[in-house]
């Protein structure tokens, strides 16, 4: 049978990238039938990566079949996997975020979940002596996830481990990361081609926060002006996404990464309430910027208050 490696609804580049990676080392170095695959279509810089070092873009699935094998990557949420996770044979988890519990195994499992800023990186170090038979594209792959987890080593979530792997497959690809980091931004900030409601779930992940129900996305971009501009549309639009998506509220967090901050949108006094009580921040208007806020992960999921 073969193994669907997948990473999360919504997928970025590491949840686009990690798959393909790990489904490489399986079939390569493990002899192990795998393939990449996505929870959703990807976003314009996952594309971008995928049409860069010439790969076919992984077929996208909704559902998985009992006792399918699968591996899962760069989450251990089952809010952010198929409705039917658990009647899969999950065989391994690689993750970077907290563990959420929730997930049922057929069996025991091989599980690694590192605080390193990428999925990528964790799976460089597993593979161990076997990374050096990685070809080009597969490390350009993994270079990709990193720059765009670490929004090119700004983001907080960055220790060492991830800038020396970066650096060293840089190196090896002959990539200057500041150029190759300025094209991943630039493909990332076009989403001209995107509805409002499109974007509010381009990246966005589900939490429960006192009880209340959140869909927390952000949009990571060198243009912050053009989302903004689009400011009333996209809070008009957060209501049908809410009541769709069986969430109370849509927090969009719009992260400039060349100003390191982040600008919220307050389309109402329940945001300005979870705003000022999370951010400790006065919010006037219809948005509020947070200075040196650059990670879901690691700054804003741990600081929300209702």
């Amino acid at each position: 049978m073969t193994t669907l490696v997948f990473g999360h609804k919504s997928p970025d580049t590491d949840s686009t990238g990690s798959p393909i990676v790990w489904a490489w080392y399986l079939n390569e170095i493990k002899g192990i039938e795998a393939k990449p695959v996505l929870l959703g279509e990807p976003n314009t810089e996952a594309a971008f990566v995928i049409e860069k070092w010439g790969f076919a873009k992984p077929e996208i699935i909704s559902t998985v079949e009992a006792g399918q094998k699968v591996v899962i990557v760069d989450t251990n949420n089952p809010a952010e996997l198929p409705d039917a996770i658990n009647d899969a044979d999950i065989t391994a988890i690689i993750d970077h975020h907290k563990l959420v519990g929730g997930l049922e195994t057929k069996g025991p499992i091989d599980i690694t979940i590192r605080p390193l800023a990428c999925t990528a990186t964790i799976m460089y170090d597993l593979m161990g002596d076997d990374a050096d038979k990685m070809p080009d594209n597969i490390k350009g792959a993994m270079l990709s996830c990193i720059l765009s987890d670490t929004l090119e080593f700004r983001s907080p979530t960055t220790t060492d481990v991830d800038k020396a792997l970066a650096e060293k497959l840089a190196a090896e690809l002959n990539i200057n990361i500041s150029a190759y980091a300025s094209e991943l931004f630039e493909a990332k900030s076009d989403v001209s081609s995107f509805s409002d409601a499109e974007l509010l779930r381009m990246d966005s992940k589900e939490y429960n926060v006192d009880g209340t129900e959140l869909r927390v996305s952000v949009l990571e971009t060198t243009a912050p002006k053009i989302i903004l501009d689009r400011k009333a549309s996209l809070m008009a639009s957060m209501v049908d996404v809410a009541k769709e998506d069986g969430a109370d509220q849509v927090l969009l967090f719009v992260i400039d990464i060349l100003n390191e901050e982040a600008t919220l949108l307050v389309p109402n006094d329940l945001v300005k309430k979870i705003a000022e009580a999370s951010f400790d921040c006065t919010v006037e208007g219809d948005t509020v910027v947070l200075p040196g806020v650059m990670s879901r992960k690691k700054q804003i999921i741990p600081s929300l208050k209702v």
